[in-house]
């Protein structure tokens, strides 16, 4: 049994960390007054500080240290949060996954030019005339006992960082209570058998001490008691009187929190089954798995045949209980996949933090559809197109303010990502109010590169589509945003290798919109097996409608496309044995598969409905990377293989044959 690098498994964890202190330092930058966010920034840079120590990370924590003593200063009122500290401490937070990434780079010239930034920050959103209510009520005097759990050492806690920050509060003494040392024939080497007393002057108030110990405070004892001043020395005769008080407070105090302790195990165990329920999974591992079920769902189909063709009710009973069990394991294995697309549409919102910085432009970012679910690799290979399409919706589609105030237009511009469920795809939208597309320029600019001849008829869709060409662009100027022309190439190519489609839709002065429609998984779909001439195709389960007869008269109307009448409606359908060229003659007894295709319904004419299958979806090879008629292929149980049909491209090559037979006449 092999066990996880221990370095990796911080790395992981300080992702984590690092997306939890930018969502939260984007959040409050929308509300500066938000104290909620302030500490929830200042709990992940304080567990990101003390991770990074325990794991040697030593110039992570040493730089970390910085911006969490900011956002402590903030915290308890010294300073107000302001944009401009926000900003510093989001480059910072850059500069902490270099150091985490990269931990022996060269980042010492980087990382003292960010805290530069950084205390510049701070003074200026410190106003020396207001003065600390905190400090100017004079010292506060503790007496602090406590003690860490035994095995708190072996499960990483250090307490020697715990007395340092005890020692930053203020004036510190230190006592450690060694009563407990066993004899060294006893001791355990990871075990931790001192306990301190700790008495502190400090101008922090009472939570700065939990604060210290937020991370162990459940598994630990804390005993914290205030010490009241004694009053002047000109009344001795009652200066003893507090000092009186103050022991019966301090013993209340004690033994109001006595009765804790015994607690402190239950929330462990609490904590510990809250924490069973989640595993940490490496992706790869859920890559091989879905590779064992998807050849489970191979075998299972391979049995079905052969039962299929037996006699023997035994056998065809355990190959339905297999067919049931791998259907089950499948839909499960599935879900395990599916994420929500919250974690794809987070990333943006420091990306257009960052764009509207540098634009000097004013963007707001706005989502809906957070909890659409999509295969994981759907989403990490969805990243790159939607950074290009938001970057383009900053850079070209939205306007200066100056611009939208003469356009009456508000200041703000406004981009909205969107994910919705349609039949078996996502769609995910990204919309903007701004300028639009301009169709004179992108005509100009297709014709000067060659791509269409002058006055071709082009629908807007098509002139639109033009855009995704390579080297194309209708940038004046080229900037560090765009204007390149790559942008949109890398959209559509990553699309396109995904199955998925382009949709684009604009008007000027108004806005502009791109849909992208992409499988909802990569990896098994419940496929339609139909057979076509001599070869066995697949159509996705979830594209189809309905199946029904087509009588002999609708077959002998046209060639090419038909239209169906079908509950008071014309249907088009294709003949797939005429797209193919199958050389084959049709059967007596064809069969129509409608399928929905967005808001169009097309059928596909097939000779026969074999049934439904697991299909298990394979790539093409790079040979036949482009046919686009086929999305993929998958085995069957005998052995053959089937082609998954691309029904997106088999409805664009029927329009286009069915243009050529009216152009021919």
């Amino acid at each position: 049994m092999s066990f996880p690098d221990p370095i990796a498994v911080f790395r992981t964890e300080a992702a984590e960390l690092l997306e939890q202190i930018e969502a939260g330092l984007l959040d409050l930058n929308v509300n500066l007054g938000d104290k909620d966010q302030v500490d929830a920034v200042f709990r992940g840079l304080h567990t990101l500080k003390g991770s990074g120590a325990m794991f040697g990370f030593d110039a992570l924590a040493a730089f970390t240290h910085h911006c969490e003593t900011a956002f402590d200063r903030v915290r308890k009122g010294e300073v107000p949060a302001t944009q401009e500290l926000v900003t510093a401490v989001l480059e910072a937070k850059d500069h902490m996954r270099a150091l985490v990434d990269t931990p022996n780079g060269p980042h010492e010239a980087t990382g003292e030019a960010l805290l530069a930034n950084l205390r510049a920050a701070v003074d200026g959103a410190n106003n020396p005339g207001a003065a600390n209510p905190k400090a100017a009520a004079g010292r506060n005097h503790f007496k602090i006992r406590f003690s860490l759990p035994q095995n708190a050492m072996a499960n990483g806690t250090n307490p020697l960082p715990l007395l340092d920050e005890l020692r930053e509060l203020g004036e510190c003494e230190i006592v450690a209570n060694r009563s407990a040392i066993p004899s060294l024939d006893l001791i355990a080497p990871t075990d931790l058998y001192i306990s301190w007393e700790v008495e502190l002057l400090t101008t922090q108030p009472r939570s700065a001490i939990d604060d210290v110990f937020i991370f162990v405070m459940d598994e630990m004892q804390l005993d914290v008691v205030t010490v009241e001043p004694p009053l002047a020395a000109s009344t001795p005769a009652k200066a003893e009187a507090p000092v009186a008080e103050a022991r019966p407070a301090a013993a209340s105090q004690a033994v109001a929190t006595a009765p804790a302790a015994p607690t402190a195990p239950a929330l462990v165990d609490a904590k510990q089954k809250k924490t069973a329920e989640n595993v940490r999974v490496p992706a790869e591992k859920l890559d091989e798995l879905m590779d064992r079920v998807g050849e489970l769902v191979i075998a299972q189909s391979r049995l079905s045949q052969l039962a299929g063709g037996s006699g023997d009710l035994q056998l065809r009973a355990v190959s339905e209980d297999v067919e049931r069990l791998s259907g089950e394991l499948r839909d499960t294995m599935m879900v395990l996949r599916m994420v929500p697309v919250t974690q794809l549409f987070g990333r943006f919102r420091r990306l257009v933090h960052d764009l509207a910085h540098e634009t000097g432009k004013t963007i707001e970012l706005l989502t809906e559809g957070e909890s659409t679910e999509v295969d994981k690799s759907v989403i990490e290979r969805l990243a790159d197109p939607l950074v290009h399409l938001v970057r383009n919706s900053c850079d070209h589609g939205l306007e200066t303010p100056e611009e939208r105030r003469a356009a009456g237009k508000p200041e703000a511009g406004h981009i909205l990502l969107s994910a919705r469920q349609q039949a078996g795809e996502v769609i995910i939208t990204i919309k903007d109010d701004g300028r639009g597309i301009n169709k004179e320029r992108v005509r100009a600019k297709a014709e000067s590169s060659g791509l269409i001849a002058p006055n071709t008829s082009l629908t807007d869709q098509e002139l639109y589509q033009l855009i995704f060409q390579p080297g194309f662009s209708t940038a004046q100027t080229v900037t560090n945003l765009s204007g390149r022309g790559v942008g949109m190439d890398v959209v559509k190519r990553t699309i396109d290798a995904l199955r998925g489609t382009i949709n684009v839709t604009s008007h000027v002065g108004k806005g502009s919109e791109i849909s992208l429609a992409i499988p909802l998984t990569l990896a098994i779909i419940d496929g339609l097996l139909v057979r076509v001439g001599d070869g066995r195709y697949v159509i996705p389960l979830s594209a189809v409608e309905e199946c029904l007869e087509l009588p002999i008269e609708e077959d002998m109307r046209s060639r090419g496309r038909s239209f169906i009448s079908l509950r008071d409606s014309l249907v088009p359908f294709l003949r797939l044995r005429d797209l193919f060229r199958t050389g084959t003659k049709p059967d007596p007894f064809q069969k129509v598969v409608v399928i929905s295709t967005g808001s169009e319904r097309v059928g596909l004419v097939v000779d026969q409905i074999i049934g439904d299958h697991q299909t298990v979806i394979k790539g093409m090879s790079k040979l036949h990377h482009d046919v686009a008629t086929f999305s993929g292929a998958t085995i069957l149980g005998d052995g053959d293989v089937a082609l998954i049909l691309d029904v997106g491209h088999l409805v664009a090559e029927g329009q286009q044959q069915e243009a050529h037979l009216r152009a021919a006449g």
